[in-house]
């Protein structure tokens, strides 16, 4: 049987892309070239189902949400926050997973931030 090797992408839309792409690059340090091409370091990565009417994207309107790997939680919570990024005020422990964080982009899409165990 055939099987995906990976997340090959992930679209967003927005009103201006330029100026979205560098919140990403300059408040999450994506280092992303011309083209989106990323190449994240190698890790863990997250396929989990929700209820339809989960609350923990955020908005109800927002379908899924974008899970980053973060080396240093806090470090990067105090980052966005100095950027002026809308930053949720609450973290999550979970024993075993690790730590939790949001921020939301200037999109209006709830971000998670995941520090692993």
């Amino acid at each position: 049987m055939e099987r995906v090797l990976g997340i090959g992408g992930y679209f967003l839309r927005t009103t201006d892309p330029t100026a979205l792409a560098a919140w990403y690059r300059d408040c999450l340090g994506l280092d992303i070239d011309e083209h989106g091409l990323w190449q994240p370091d190698a890790g863990p990565t997250v396929f989990a189902t929700f209820e339809a009417d989960t609350d923990y994207f955020g908005s109800r309107t927002q379908q899924t949400m974008l899970n980053f790997r973060v080396r240093d939680l806090d470090a990067m919570l105090a980052q966005l926050r100095e950027s002026g990024a809308d930053v949720a005020a609450d973290t999550q422990d979970m024993a075993g997973v690790g730590r939790f964080g949001w921020v939301t982009d200037p999109a209006g899409n709830r971000i998670e931030l995941w520090q692993p165990a």
